[in-house]
């Protein structure tokens, strides 16, 4: 026995989102034997872009009954049945939603008219509901009414049914252990079984071939499942567009991430919230006044001559100056801490020794200002460290330039290297960024024994 349903909404989103109206119509497989139709005050506004597309305006719902009125309806007359609707996942978890604020379980097993579509009618453009009935010359009325669209899915249902193979296609979907139910509504099941249980990053697509979402996983197969399974508002909205996932293997978590960042970097797809805002960068750098004393100053990188050191936030720049300020003596006049004075004030308590009052000669502060800046350099080391390779014939690498990252690579096990300069070739060079900074150096804190080879003698 099946129960096909159709149901609008207020459309706020799966946990807020409403029934304004819902019919059910119950069918033994030959006949409909039941019907349950109703409009349903939400208690709450409907949107205007809502009542635009459906028609369904807060006068209509004012005396219709509650959701709560229905409940024990909509409850008897799904009752043993089999749950179907097109892209079921989500009537049935508006549904089940509905009941859980009434303190009530709704748990039936389901069928997708989209996914069952794909399988027995495969060559569609689309399996929208409005298209794939106007490609079967299968009548649809009162379009984005719950009544209309539940009656065109009954008539489709009824085709599905008669189509050869349908017998065995119906028992596997609704095998206990299927995820069938689970997989978005137009993700082909072999996408999905392609899939491998390793560290990489995965790639959502839509029906355009256009990319909406980017992840890392340690096992790219049971994190990809994990989407299918939550039930918030952005993740059920975007596996609804889901048509393909590509895959990419990293071997490690640790390239996985760096992958990930440069990828969403790249594409910026609409369902990726974090990493997509280009965060300004900021260096310091040196140079010689007229009267030849070297200054230290800070600016954005792109302003910046010969930057020494690149921070993510220019008040990270002003507190790195004001610790070489401390640490080797300098004057603030000519770090630029203090901008539009004659003399620091400084001077008087002992901190500078006098650069800008002239108490101090040239050629000892600029000896001053060298040693920081040496300090500056010995953290801006180049080495390259390893990590486990996509394969076991394989070892992968990253790639630290002047203390920033500039890329990872993998190494064939045949390959010898012997210096950076045949280490190179396998380099894939990647833009350096704050995230990509903050994923490699948080690494390197977490595994301080990590060994490190200078690039000017590296041999993996």
């Amino acid at each position: 026995m099946y129960t096909i349903v159709d149901i609008e909404t207020t459309g706020n989103g799966i946990l807020g989102n409403k029934i304004t109206e819902i019919a059910i119509f119950k069918y033994d497989g030959n006949t409909v034997i039941d019907e349950f139709t109703s409009l349903v005050n939400p208690e709450c506004e409907i949107p205007y872009f809502i009542t635009s597309l459906t028609g369904i305006d807060n006068q209509m719902v004012r005396n219709a009954p509650t959701f709560r009125e229905v409940v024990d309806k909509i409850d008897e007359i799904t009752t043993d049945t089999i749950f179907v609707a097109h892209s079921v996942n989500f009537d049935y978890n508006v549904i089940k939603n509905e009941f859980t604020n009434l303190g009530r379980e709704f748990v039936r097993k389901k069928l997708c008219t989209v996914r069952l579509s794909r399988k027995l009618l495969p060559g569609y453009h689309s399996y929208s509901l409005g298209k794939l009935c106007s490609a079967l010359e299968i009548p649809l009325t009162d379009r984005h009414r719950a009544r209309g669209d539940a009656h065109a899915t009954v008539l489709l249902f009824q085709k599905l049914l008669a189509t050869t193979g349908a017998q065995s296609v119906f028992k596997s979907f609704l095998n206990a252990r299927s995820q069938e139910a689970t997989l978005p509504p137009s993700l082909p099941r072999k996408a999905f079984e392609q899939l491998p249980e390793l560290p990489g990053i995965y790639i959502f697509k839509n029906a355009k071939g256009a990319i909406i979402y980017i992840g890392k996983a340690i096992n790219i197969k049971k994190r990809v499942l994990s989407h299918f399974y939550n039930k918030s508002t952005k993740e059920v909205s975007m596996c609804q567009e889901i048509t393909a996932i590509d895959f990419e293997l990293s071997g490690s978590e640790l390239v996985a991430l760096l992958m990930e960042s440069d990828a969403i970097k790249t594409h910026y797809p609409p369902y990726n919230r974090a990493q997509k805002k280009t965060i300004q960068q900021y260096a310091i750098f040196s140079y010689e006044d007229r009267n030849g004393i070297m200054h230290l100053a800070h600016n954005k990188v792109k302003a910046a001559p010969n930057p020494l050191k690149m921070y993510y936030s220019i008040t990270a720049c002003r507190e790195a100056i004001e610790e070489l300020c401390k640490a080797f003596k300098l004057c603030p006049k000519y770090c630029h801490l203090q901008e539009g004075v004659a003399h620091c004030s400084h001077h008087s308590i002992g901190i500078c020794a006098g650069i800008c009052t002239g108490a101090e000669t040239t050629s000892s502060y600029n000896a001053k200002v060298t040693q920081a800046i040496k300090s500056l350099q010995t953290e801006n080391d180049s080495f390259v460290f390893q990590e486990k390779g996509r394969v076991v014939e394989e070892t992968a690498f990253i790639w630290v330039e002047d203390g920033r990252y500039a890329g990872y690579g993998f190494v064939p096990e045949e390959e010898t290297i012997h210096s950076y300069k045949d280490l190179d070739a396998f380099l894939i060079r990647k833009k350096n960024t704050h995230e990509s900074q903050r994923i490699v150096q948080s690494y390197l804190a977490k595994h301080p024994y990590k060994e490190k080879f200078p690039i000017t003698e590296a041999i993996l």
